[in-house]
Formats: structure tokens, C-alpha cells, sequence
């Protein structure tokens, strides 16, 4: 049988087909749950005499042998992420929790005449770039800066270990599956090692390396292909904080020229601080990321981070909880925005990743036309009877431009990404009861006009009917009483 293509995404394995890992443990398959770059995620359970739960703690990372992303991550995991490390360092530095995902197994398995290679993980939550765009963008500014506290705490982490992420972004960061205020760095198929046995690699420009990563974010090194380094997930760190807090990147209009995102960064860099903080929205001040990334530049290739000093730039002064509420100035143009841009979290033709994989994301509830349309027709007709009762006349069809509002409007409280306390909740709450407590919109209540009218707008056929039978009835119904 041919070989498959290393970069293609592997045929299925079976509903119920058995794993072996490297020390002879046995995990049974579920459903798939998302796909990656190179990968297929899939339920898994280690009793194999029963079905897998769809609320099962493990999940399985699945790619052929010949591909190397999963073989880099194993790599990870085998050589800086052994728990009983994990746990000595969080014991250490006094941490309850430390963001990297727990590994629980890995192997390699044969099904009609392919060859895998899996890894069985711990089950997480939503991922940030499903809530980023549901917020516009954005988060409030305590959660970004909270954010970038715990990516602190796992940069330090994987730095005395020798490792560099280099690809830090919303798609990568999620949250858990039993405690939404816990957060972890997911995807370590770009991580490497930029030191060896104490020795650090040289800087080194190769253009035939160049951009690599998630173009949004990579560093300028990264741009210039120089190997990974401390210093370049800082900045990513800095990059990442920046859209979050500002819904936007001063390069996103280039995102398919990577050179032009590399100026557009240089240029960012060269006027600090002015140049970052310039960029502040209403109620969220970019002056911390203005430091951190001022603080970066001052370091060199190999430099050590401060890193308790890069936690001081970020502290709020308490430890805030994960808020993941819509930030407030997040208004219908910058939503609405957000459904018609393409999603976040690609990368150039180098750069590889799980930017697309749902995990237990899957279980996010995505707004369908259908429903949307149905909403509206149900709140035309709410509107309809109010007005009916306050002045029995007759209401005009609505008017175009509200119904093109109403079509571009999401609804905030359709998509729930992750299990959350009802305190989230309290400015969506806030905003129905004061559309309540507003009057009636004066249109709804004149009468029709006397005598014929042209007709100037074009209302959508299906809708305008139903609206204009309603109309029918309702003077039926007065005639006969009448």
C-alpha cells in the first residue's frame, strides 16, 4: 500500500478500536471530537469494556507515524513535562495550578495497513478564540492581564527546561473541562529547545526559515528565521495581550504579505511606548503591554527574562478571576465586523498547528440564519401587539434599515462556550431590563397612511407576508366585533 502524504489529516480509526501505549495500558476510542493541522482528537477511555462518555476525562491526539508534529510534542512531554517535574516546580513556586495539559500515555498503533501515532491527553474546555469572537475581539482588561500572569508562569516553566512555545495564541489557550478558571497552553508541535545541555543556539538569519508561525504574532526573529528563543515568546506574549485588549493589530490589513506585517511590527517596536500606547480603547490602557514589550526589546538573544518582573508589569495588585463577559464598547459595528472577517489563528505554509481543532470545544453551540430568523419574526410580532393594545391601529411594515440591524445583531447569550457562575451574566441581565422599561417606539404606534403610497423599500417577501397577514387578521377580527 502507498504511503499516505506526511501532511495530510489520517484516515479514521474505528468507533471502539483499541489503543496500546508504551507501557502496555489500554484506551478504547469515542467519537472524534475535533480535527487539527495534521491530527484527528478523539474520546477516549481507559475502560475498554464499555462505550467512551462524551463526558470522559481523556482525549487522544491521533496522526501518522511519518508526520512530526505530534513526534515534536511527545518530544515536549517526554523530555521537560514529566509530572513529577511539574509537580516539584509548582511545589516550588508556591502554584496551585500550572497551565500545561497532563499527559496520561502515548504509542503507536497499525489499522488496515497504516501506521499511527497517538498520544492520550488530559480533556479540556473551550478554547479563547471561540470566546475572542464572540466578544469582538476583546476580553476586559483584568482578564488580559490576569492571562498574561499564568502564560508567565508556563513560559518560566518551559525556559528552565530548556523550551520555547512560539506559537502563543487564543486558539491555543483553553480553559478546563471541570474548572473554567483554570487555563492551559495547548500545542507543542512548534515547541524547541533553544538550549542543549546548558548550550544556547547562536542568532542566526535564515531567510528560507523566515516567518514561521502564526503570522499575527510570530516575532520578529521568527520573521527573519532566526531559531526560537526566549526573548521571542515575550514578545509574542506582548503581541497576543495587544489584540485581546484592543479587539485589533495595526497589521491586520497585510496578513497575506509577511513581509509587510514584519515592517508594520519593526515600525511598532522602533516607537515604543508611544506606538502601543496610542492604540488604548475606551476603559482598557495599553501602558502594560507598552512595558512589557519595552522590557523586551532590551533583551538580547540569549538574555534570561525577569520574569517576576514581567509578573509585576501585569499585576493588578490581586489575583482577578477569568471574566469572560463582552467587554463594555464592544458595540454592533465591532460584532458584526467580527462575522464577516475570516477567522483568526492562520498561519503561512510553514507554520502548522490545531488552530482549527474543536477539542471540547465541539460543544459550543453555534447561531444558525434559521433560528435568527425566527427570533425576529417573534420580536415583530411582540412589538405588533403592544402596540395593538396601547392604540388599536394598525402598525406599518417595518422599515428596512431596522430589519438589516436586526440580521447583523448577534445574540450574546445563544453561544456558551464553557460552564460559568451566573456573575457573568449580570450585563446581558442589565441591558434586557432596560430594553424593557424603554417606551414604545413612536413609529409603532401611528396609524396607516390615508389614501395609496408608493412602494419604496424592498422588504424581504417571506417575512413582509406573514407581517401583512397578521395585519389582515387583526382588522378581520375588529370587523366582526364591530
Amino acid at each position: 500500500m502507498t504511503a499516505p502524504k506526511k501532511r495530510g489529516l489520517p484516515k479514521p480509526l474505528p468507533d471502539g478500536f483499541t489503543l496500546t501505549d508504551t507501557v502496555k495500558k489500554k484506551w478504547r476510542l469515542g467519537k472524534i471530537l475535533g480535527q487539527g493541522g495534521f491530527g484527528l482528537i478523539y474520546y477516549a477511555s481507559n475502560d475498554i469494556g464499555r462505550p467512551v462518555s462524551a463526558d470522559t476525562d481523556f482525549v487522544v491526539k491521533v496522526e501518522y507515524l511519518e508526520n512530526g508534529p505530534l513526534f515534536s510534542e511527545l518530544s515536549f512531554y517526554m523530555r521537560a513535562a514529566k509530572p513529577e517535574s511539574m509537580q516539584k516546580w509548582m511545589r516550588s513556586r508556591k502554584l496551585d495550578q500550572l497551565g500545561i495539559p497532563k499527559y496520561w500515555g502515548s504509542g503507536q498503533a497499525e489499522y488496515n495497513g497504516l501506521r499511527y501515532r497517538f498520544m492520550v491527553m488530559e480533556r479540556l474546555g473551550t478554547d479563547l478564540q471561540k470566546i475572542s469572537e464572540r466578544n469582538g475581539g476583546r476580553f476586559k482588561k483584568a482578564t488580559v492581564l490576569r492571562v498574561g500572569q499564568v502564560l508567565v508562569d508556563i513560559l518560566e516553566y518551559m525556559h528552565e527546561n530548556e523550551y520555547v512555545h512560539a506559537d502563543i495564541k487564543a486558539s491555543n489557550l483553553m480553559l478546563g473541562h471541570r474548572n473554567p478558571q483554570e487555563l492551559y497552553l495547548v500545542d507543542y508541535g512548534l515547541a524547541r529547545r533553544y538550549c542543549i545541555d546548558g548550550v544556547q543556539k547562536d542568532y542566526k538569519e535564515n531567510p528560507k526559515k523566515g516567518h514561521n508561525g502564526t503570522i499575527e504574532y510570530t516575532s520578529l526573529d521568527a520573521h527573519k528565521g532566526v531559531a526560537p528563543s526566549r526573548r521571542g515568546d515575550i514578545q509574542i506574549l506582548g503581541f497576543c495581550l495587544l489584540h485581546w485588549l484592543c479587539g485589533s493589530l495595526p497589521w491586520d490589513s497585510d496578513l497575506k504579505n509577511a513581509v509587510k506585517v514584519m515592517e508594520a511590527k519593526a515600525i511598532l517596536m522602533d516607537k515604543l511606548p508611544e506606538s502601543v500606547q496610542q492604540l488604548s480603547v475606551s476603559g482598557a490602557s495599553t501602558a502594560e503591554v507598552a512595558a512589557l514589550l519595552l522590557y523586551m526589546k532590551s533583551l538580547g538573544f540569549q538574555d534570561k527574562p525577569d520574569y517576576q518582573r514581567l509578573r509585576q508589569i501585569l499585576s493588578t495588585g490581586a489575583k482577578e478571576k477569568l471574566d469572560f463577559s463582552v467587554p463594555h464598547g464592544v458595540g454592533e459595528k465591532s460584532m458584526s465586523k467580527v462575522l464577516d472577517t475570516p477567522l483568526r489563528g492562520k498561519r503561512t505554509a510553514k507554520g502548522r498547528g490545531f488552530p482549527k481543532a474543536k477539542t471540547a470545544a465541539m460543544e459550543v453551540v453555534d447561531d444558525d440564519d434559521d433560528e435568527e430568523e425566527e427570533e425576529d419574526e417573534e420580536e415583530e410580532e411582540k412589538k405588533f401587539k403592544q402596540a395593538s393594545s396601547c392604540n388599536r391601529r394598525v402598525a406599518p411594515a417595518p422599515q428596512k434599515s431596522d430589519r438589516v440591524q436586526r440580521s447583523l445583531r448577534p445574540r450574546a447569550t445563544a453561544v456558551r462556550t464553557y460552564k460559568e457562575d451566573d456573575s457573568c451574566d449580570d450585563d446581558e441581565e442589565e441591558e434586557e431590563e432596560e430594553a424593557k422599561s424603554k417606551p414604545i417606539d413612536a413609529r409603532y404606534l401611528r396609524g396607516p397612511p390615508k389614501g395609496k403610497r408608493e412602494q419604496t423599500l424592498k422588504v424581504p417577501p417571506l417575512t413582509y407576508n406573514k407581517f401583512h397577514k397578521r395585519i389582515q387578521q387583526y382588522n378581520h377580527h375588529h370587523q366582526c366585533q364591530s
